[in-house]
């Protein structure tokens, strides 16, 4: 833990240096943000932290965690069972719109961190995959709707007849604050 604190100080130092040498376009810096979404039938809500992007202003790294919430039956009656999820994705611009639109794409990796209400495995992992728009209120804020897709192949073996979960379709809505 100290060690994840000790990056991102360091990481946010490097940030508020570069930004004192020349100033960055519009939601180029790094973002923390907000997302209520939907991993299949999953109802979720997280946090994500977007990197400063680079390489022309045009690729970045998005780290996201998501408490999620999976319904199913447990001792004849219906209930929600937490668990969690997390994603490292990278980021690619596909265009902008004056300062007020970016339109992206995003992949990478997803780690799944299952409730033992409803599966006897540790953790699943699998991949990620969508597209997003980001809508930019002023320089500090914007808020964006994103669509895809997540391929775990999990299962929750817990449950009679094992139904998957936290694959196929990706729903979220959100906002992020630009520093």
């Amino acid at each position: 833990m100290k060690r994840i604190l000790i990056v991102m100080l360091a990481l946010c130092s490097s940030v508020l240096v570069q930004a004192q040498e020349k100033p960055v376009p519009y939601g180029q810096k790094m973002a923390f943000g907000f997302q209520v979404g939907q991993y299949q039938e999953d109802f979720g809500i997280g946090l994500n932290v977007t990197s400063p992007y680079f390489l022309y202003n045009s690729v970045a790294i998005r780290v996201r965690g998501n408490m999620m919430w999976h319904q199913h039956v447990l001792n004849t009656e219906s209930t929600w069972s937490t668990y969690s999820n997390l994603s490292i994705g990278v980021i690619g611009v596909g265009g902008n719109i004056g300062n007020f639109m970016r339109v992206y794409g995003e992949g990478g990796a997803l780690l799944l961190l299952p409730s033992n209400d409803f599966s006897s495995k540790r953790t699943e992992i699998g991949g990620y995959g969508l597209f997003g728009f980001e809508f930019f209120m002023d320089p500090h804020f914007n808020y964006f709707i994103e669509i895809g897709g997540a391929g775990t192949g999990a299962t929750a073996d817990r449950i009679p007849t094992s139904p998957i979960y936290s694959n196929g379709l990706i729903i979220q809505t959100g906002f992020r604050i630009q520093l």
